[in-house]
């Protein structure tokens, strides 16, 4: 069992050596010794090694076989590495380019972050504008408010003079006090924008602001009913650089001798002197009538009425408003009269009255 055992690995041994040098011819040949039949011993080595020999043989068809199958063996492996090779490359580009797409963005991406940074340095830069036009307008509203409260001042002064000068109470229109202020109060959104200060400030000017127009205003309507009523009310004299000739009242008739009653005032001046309205009204009469010679009359309104007359000339025609002040006619000597003077005369309530108490107004 051994021996076979042994001869097998011989054989084995012997073929792949052929088959790896069948290109030469050339082979090993192995034996123990003999005819190499079982219990030839003949040339058996006496120790039991084996004799090794080299033997010549011819190629044959299986030889050639064997190398075309292991040419294309080969040639099979190496298209296999080549591919193996090739394909593990091309994984590894794949993976890299992966890599890269997934670690960096996309050149589009970039471009929007680059342009989102433009839009914010242009949003920076525009706040900051709005900032500096911001400052300067509040800086031109504190100049403004400067100028405002000098003005405030200034219609203060104003308005003590004008107390002063229409005779009113002071304690009535005191511009130095803040006007009693009331009401209920109702909430309303805030609107300030502006500082605080500079708001309050604002806000406090425009209070004041509205009480002085509201006494300016209270002052204006009394003393423009006071000019009107003193406009409307005869005062003064109708003539320049005249002196009165008769009075009013009882006195000796000219004419007759005889006490009369004089309805009214006799003032000298020289013949076609300028007579003048001692009122603001309208002409209700310009003519002439009886005694009077050529005469003016004027209503006054709030009752009253002046009459002129022994005039040389009639200026003024009926239905015509005249000022205080605004020439009427000239003076003469036409009607019942023994020279040049003005018959000057004051009606209120329908009702002569003294004219000389209103020419020394």
């Amino acid at each position: 069992m051994r021996w076979l055992v042994r001869s097998i690995s011989r054989a084995l041994a012997a073929r792949s050596a052929i088959g790896a040098h069948c290109a030469t011819g050339v082979g090993p040949w192995v034996s123990r010794g003999g005819s190499g039949l079982a219990g030839d011993k003949t040339n058996e080595i006496p120790d039991g090694s084996l004799k090794m020999g080299m033997i010549l043989v011819a190629r044959s068809r299986r030889c050639e076989w064997s190398n075309a199958h292991f040419d294309e063996r080969r040639i099979a492996n190496r298209r296999l590495r080549w591919r193996v090779t090739s394909g593990l490359a091309a994984c590894a580009i794949a993976t890299a380019a992966l890599a890269v797409w997934v670690a960096s963005p996309s050149s589009h991406t970039l471009a929007q972050i680059d342009s989102m940074h433009q839009q914010i340095a242009a949003q920076k830069t525009e706040l900051q504008q709005v900032r500096e036009n911001a400052q300067r307008d509040i800086r031109h509203m504190a100049i403004k408010l400067g100028e405002l409260q000098a003005d405030s001042a200034r219609l203060d002064a104003l308005g003590q003079r004008l107390v002063v000068a229409g005779k009113l109470d002071p304690a009535e229109f005191n511009f130095n006090e803040a006007p009693g202020l009331g009401g209920p109060e109702v909430a309303v959104p805030p609107t300030r924008s502006l500082p605080y200060d500079l708001s309050v400030s604002m806000e406090q000017l425009g209070r004041r602001f509205d009480a002085q127009q509201t006494q300016l205003g209270v002052l204006q309507s009394l003393l423009t009913d006071r000019e009107v009523a003193a406009n409307l009310i005869p005062s003064g004299m109708p003539v320049k650089n005249g002196y009165i000739t008769s009075p009013y009242g009882e006195r000796i008739d000219p004419f007759t001798g005889r006490e009369s009653f004089h309805p009214g005032l006799d003032i000298g001046v020289p013949w076609g002197s300028q007579v003048y309205a001692v009122a603001g009204g309208v002409v209700t009469y310009a003519g002439v009538r009886d005694g009077y010679g050529k005469v003016v009359e004027i209503d006054h309104g709030d009752g009253y009425m002046t009459r002129y007359a022994h005039n040389s000339k009639l200026l003024a025609h009926v239905g015509e408003h005249v000022h205080a002040g605004e020439v009427i006619s000239d003076a003469g000597t036409t009607g019942r009269s023994t020279g040049p003077h003005v018959h000057f005369e004051v009606w209120h309530d329908g009702k002569l009255v003294n004219p000389i108490a209103y020419v020394r107004r």
